[in-house]
């Protein structure tokens, strides 16, 4: 753990990529096997599952720390990571523990199974024993929500250093549903098994949102334009008669979506297609809203299957016949995609080609731009016609060009404190719009949250206000005096039965603060309706 904590520390003490890279690769030269797959495991998102609820920890840390549970909570909003706050408020110590990493995660696996009373103890005897850093870490695996600001591409670079194994096969060998608990370091990392190619995907290619003005980009006739579909990025495979999907996730979900299974003994075996999960009710392209019906399910009832079922829309071809095509054009692997729905096209199956084109301007490029919200699309997205499927993102070949978001005045109702380096600042808001009742009076109805989207300066000069105006307080959260009006833009607009407002919206942010305008301007709940397609 020592080793461990260490590295953490001088990989949360440096923006800088080298620096970042360095210390993993020392790390990974020095470190256990074992602990090698567990840090390999933490830093790509394979975190062991969390023992003990977060009420009990605020509890129990307390207990250690003498306090009263007003100031451990005002003090956990001012730091803004549980964690953390939990290593300040224990009474410090020098020591350290002996324990490995790798016994740590193990010993917090079988901790889920114990009584209360046996998590308390081993909490307490391990806080205790762990000097700060070590107690900050060890708490940060035991809440589950482990993050570091350490991406898995700059962690394989590392691990590629250490091992001099390529990045390209490590991001290979990382994919899939491998247990960080029962799998060896050689088995994950050293080792080459055939077996292993069945059912892994490839690492998934990855657009840079376009800057500046796409004409920049040159011919436009050098581009093939597609549509920038809202669902979940995903790889079918099949391979020896099986078939496994893949979310962008790095998730087998194969099984939640039972409608795909028909493409096993007629897509060829060898084939590995890219595209994207969508609902399609009724026979068109629903919203992410009806896909979240399906989604986290872990069953699917012959009802969900009939009112919201998938389809794969398809844009890419990785491989085909059993052989990797990521090497040849985009043209090429777009042609073989072609002539492979063209030869199942009469079988009925949930999969569909996902159109593209060549304009000859870029005029023609923005007019197809236009075009996207009524076809269910979040934009558009241009690759380079003569361009290999890259690993992870990289710039130059492929581009994503969104649409405008949707724009709307809404009313500051309620705020939280922010996380981070915000974590002193009410940063977080809940808005609201108006909603007229059945007797004619008004009221402010939330609709949406945001907490991005406005500079330092502007985040100062509300949390001074939030201070000045607040009404009332709930925990964290404090509702405020209804008088600022901000302009809210999202991505896409869905009916929501799960909404007081009865509208959801997808990834709402903070345009700008509305100093011109009164809270009698912003936007009505009917207004916000009526940009429902």
């Amino acid at each position: 753990m020592k080793n461990f904590a260490n590295l953490i520390k001088a990989l949360d003490s440096s923006n800088k990529t080298s620096v970042k890279v360095n210390a993993l690769t020392e790390y990974f030269g020095h470190a256990s096997d074992e602990d090698k797959v567990w840090t390999i495991a933490i830093l790509s998102h394979r975190r062991p599952p969390r023992p003990v609820n977060t009420t009990l920890l605020r509890i129990w840390a307390n207990e250690l720390a003498a306090i009263p549970l007003w100031l451990f909570e005002e003090s956990y909003h001012i730091v803004g990571d549980l964690a953390e706050t939990i290593a300040l408020i224990i009474p410090t110590t020098e020591e350290h523990s002996d324990k490995s990493l790798s016994e740590y995660l193990h010993e917090m696996i079988a901790l889920k199974s114990k009584t209360d009373e046996q998590k308390r103890a081993y909490l307490h005897e391990n806080w205790l024993a762990l000097n700060y850093y070590e107690r900050f870490v060890f708490t940060k695996l035991i809440t589950g929500s482990f993050r570091i600001g350490v991406s898995q591409k700059l962690m394989t670079r590392a691990l590629s250093k250490a091992t001099e194994v390529d990045e390209d096969l490590l991001a290979y060998k990382l994919m899939g549903n491998w247990n960080p608990a029962t799998i060896s370091f050689q088995e994950l990392i050293l080792d080459e098994k055939s077996s292993d190619h069945l059912s892994k995907p490839y690492p998934f290619y990855l657009a840079y949102p376009i800057e500046g003005e796409v004409s920049a980009l040159g011919n436009a006739s050098d581009w093939a334009i597609e549509h920038k579909w809202d669902g979940i990025r995903s790889q079918t495979i099949v391979r020896d008669g099986e078939l496994y999907v893949w979310s962008r996730g790095e998730e087998l979900v194969t099984d939640k979506y039972p409608e795909l299974h028909s493409f096993t003994g007629i897509i060829p075996n060898g084939t590995v297609i890219d595209g994207e999960i969508l609902p399609f009710p009724n026979g068109e392209i629903g919203t992410f809203n009806d896909l979240q019906t399906r989604i986290g399910r872990k069953t699917i009832s012959k009802d969900l299957l009939s009112k919201t079922p998938v389809i794969i829309k398809a844009y890419d071809l990785l491989e085909w016949e059993g052989k990797d095509i990521r090497q040849q054009t985009y043209d090429e692997r777009r042609k073989l995609l072609e002539q492979l729905l063209e030869s199942v096209k009469d079988k009925n199956l949930p999969l569909i080609l996902s159109g593209n084109s060549v304009c000859n301007s870029w005029e023609e490029v923005a007019n197809e731009r236009l075009q996207a919200r009524e076809m269910r699309s979040e934009g558009l997205m241009l690759k380079r016609r003569d361009s290999k499927y890259e690993v992870g993102r990289k710039k130059g070949d492929w581009w994503k060009w969104k649409i405008e978001p949707l724009v709307i005045d809404a009313v500051l109702t309620y705020a939280m404190r922010g996380s981070g380096r915000r974590s002193n600042l009410f940063t977080d808001y809940t808005f609201a719009l108006w909603q007229t009742n059945d007797d004619g009076t008004k009221e402010l109805v939330t609709f949406a949250k945001a907490y991005s989207g406005l500079t330092d300066a502007e985040f100062r000069q509300v949390d001074d206000w939030i201070k000045k105006h607040t009404l009332e307080r709930f925990g964290p959260v404090r509702s405020v005096t209804p008088q600022l009006v901000f302009e809210i833009g999202f991505e896409g607009i869905a009916l929501s039965k799960r909404h007081k407002s009865g509208v959801a919206t997808r990834f709402p942010r903070i345009l700008r603060w509305r100093h011109d305008k009164k809270i009698n301007e912003a936007n009505s709940i009917d207004d916000l309706k009526n940009m429902i397609p």
